[in-house]
């Protein structure tokens, strides 16, 4: 069976992006499927996200004829399509998705965002998405997205599928009890990743003289590195936070391996793999109640989890491991653990290639 693959893979480095990389790469879903895979991005870089380039023209138009091709000369039995959920990415990869369904290809959407329940009562957004799902069914991170789609699938036409990540080679060093508590945040420097949110907290512990410090890291996003740390310096958090921009590879994670708390407060988010690379580090957690985080952190077992934008919440989360060192022990182990059964690699490339073929094989896909 045919399946072309139009999905985004890096560059730029994101989320949908390594987990396109993955399936382009998986073993699995390449011996099962003769697969061909289009690159949907049309930004090479984190900061060209959302900006408007004349060159992202022509990145289209050559994606446009890359559809074209196959469609004309290599039709697919069905299409995988890593759709973006709205605005200007959204109309984008619509367009794309128009070409697919008017060779009457069978589509399943795989979603890595969310925010259709944003504009879906704005007139021409909500004619664009009763075409876009017409016949056409979705795979979804987490069941606590489906309402983002609710009004144009059934749920009998949604698949679950939860992300999972290759296994990093993270030295854990026998952590000393006494020694000052690391905490980490690794992120690109969004806004809606939390970024000022946990400054705020940072700035709670230290004013209660809890001793700990806490390492960012992470590329340019809506802020460039000078401007954080012109955050940092603004709120005299020199001494316990430090910025150490982009991080790959070994010295990711060693970072990793150095850390004790991992914190990501994010205002606006699906299903991040970081998360995932925390509890592979056997790292507690304290996140959000955002998107599909509470399918990945067990509130009280794994980790935290706390109410959007509530820095003093957070803070009071992060005193209470950072002043319990058998409770970090505790929690980083029931993550692992959580990880080991859910969110491999090996356990993600499984279930979407039983998706690809259980869409492939029903007879009641309707075109």
């Amino acid at each position: 069976m045919k399946i072309l693959f139009i999905l985004h893979y890096p560059p730029p480095v994101h989320g949908a992006a390594n987990v396109g990389l993955q399936i382009k790469e998986s073993k699995i879903i390449n011996e099962t499927f003769n697969c061909t895979y289009i690159n949907l991005g049309t930004s090479k870089t984190i900061e060209e996200i959302g900006k408007r380039r004349v060159v992202k023209i022509f990145r289209y138009l050559k994606i446009l004829g890359q559809i074209l091709k196959n469609m004309i000369f290599n039709r697919p039995d069905l299409c995988y399509f890593s759709m973006t959920a709205k605005c200007a990415p959204f109309y984008k990869d619509a367009s794309l998705a128009f070409v697919v369904k008017m060779f009457r290809v069978k589509v399943i959407y795989h979603f890595h965002n969310k925010g259709v329940s944003v504009n879906q009562n704005l007139f021409f957004d909500d004619k664009l998405y009763r075409f876009i799902f017409k016949n056409s069914k979705v795979i979804l991170l987490s069941k606590y997205l489906y309402p983002d789609v609710k009004k144009y699938v059934d749920k009998n036409q949604v698949y679950f599928c939860s992300n999972g990540i290759a296994e990093m080679n993270v030295k854990k060093i026998n952590t000393v009890k006494t020694k000052t508590v690391e905490l980490l945040f690794l992120s690109n420097l969004i806004i809606s990743k939390g970024i000022f949110v946990m400054l705020e907290a940072c700035k709670i512990l230290q004013q209660k003289e809890i001793p700990f410090r806490c390492t960012f890291v992470g590329g340019n996003g809506d802020l460039n590195g000078q401007e954080f740390q012109s955050e940092i310096d603004k709120l005299n958090l020199n001494n316990h936070v430090v910025y150490l921009g982009k991080k790959y590879g070994d010295e990711k994670e060693k970072i990793f391996a150095d850390s004790d708390i991992f914190v990501h407060p994010t205002l606006n988010d699906c299903f991040p793999l970081v998360l995932l690379e925390a509890m592979q580090s056997s790292l507690p957690v304290v996140s959000t109640h955002e998107g599909g985080i509470p399918d990945i952190l067990e509130e009280g077992h794994t980790g935290f989890l706390v109410p959007l934008s509530n820095a003093n919440l957070l803070a009071e989360k992060l005193e209470i491991l950072i002043n319990n060192y058998e409770l970090r022990l505790k929690m980083g182990k029931a993550g692992r653990k959580k990880y080991e059964n859910e969110f491999t690699l090996d356990r993600f490339e499984h279930r979407l290639n039983d998706i690809l073929q259980q869409v492939i094989e029903s007879n009641k896909y309707i075109n």
